[in-house]
């Protein structure tokens, strides 16, 4: 079964190694990613850090989609039907997209943090909010993902769980989703079993 990985920037990915998860599998990640670690395909949406990462040569060496790449500096556009999603989500559709049959899905937290602020690893640096800002709404990203595990309801979709992700109505009735404990997942990562 082909695997793959698809990281958002919720605190809760804080305890993966991105490295670790390459060695067994693509890494798909989201916008200021790339500043720590180059995945095999980097999504960006949001204009301001999409144009800076085609700017700085990233997009001239790596796979990276975005809505309105740059002509002449390597980026890809998004497929039409993600155009409007978020990068998660878009990052999860186009991993599906392209055939990966297993795909968890680490650090879509979707909610705040302990002390109800913006809930994001790189908070408080270029083209994110501060860490003392309210937190994002979440609604569209549930729309997206109902969408694609819709589309595509013989994949296995797996969102793992950390103490600062939000639990999700929304996503709980999907049925080719499950919902995984972080400390289940890296027994299991650390094992290299039942993933």
């Amino acid at each position: 079964m082909s695997l793959v990985f698809v990281l958002g920037n919720g605190l809760s990915r804080q305890s993966v190694d991105p490295a670790q998860l390459q060695e067994l599998a693509p890494v798909y990640g989201c916008n200021a990613l790339y500043r720590d670690f180059t995945p095999t395909v980097l999504i960006a949406t949001d204009r301001p850090i999409a144009e800076h990462i085609q700017n700085s040569g990233y997009s001239a060496s790596n796979r990276f989609y975005t809505r309105n790449p740059i002509s002449g500096l390597g980026a890809r556009k998004i497929p039409k039907e993600y155009w409007t999603f978020s990068s998660g989500p878009a990052a999860v559709g186009i991993a599906a997209d392209e055939g990966h049959e297993a795909i968890y899905i680490i650090g879509f937290d979707m909610g705040p943090t302990e002390n109800n602020r913006f809930n994001n690893i790189y908070s408080d640096t270029e083209f994110y909010k501060s860490s003392a800002a309210n937190p994002t709404y979440s609604g569209n990203w549930v729309r997206q993902l109902q969408h694609i595990t819709k589309k595509y309801p013989n994949k296995r979709f797996v969102r793992v769980m950390g103490a600062t992700t939000a639990d999700i109505a929304g996503l709980k009735s999907i049925k080719n989703l499950t919902h995984l404990p972080i400390a289940e997942f890296l027994l299991r990562l650390n094992s290299k079993k039942d993933l």
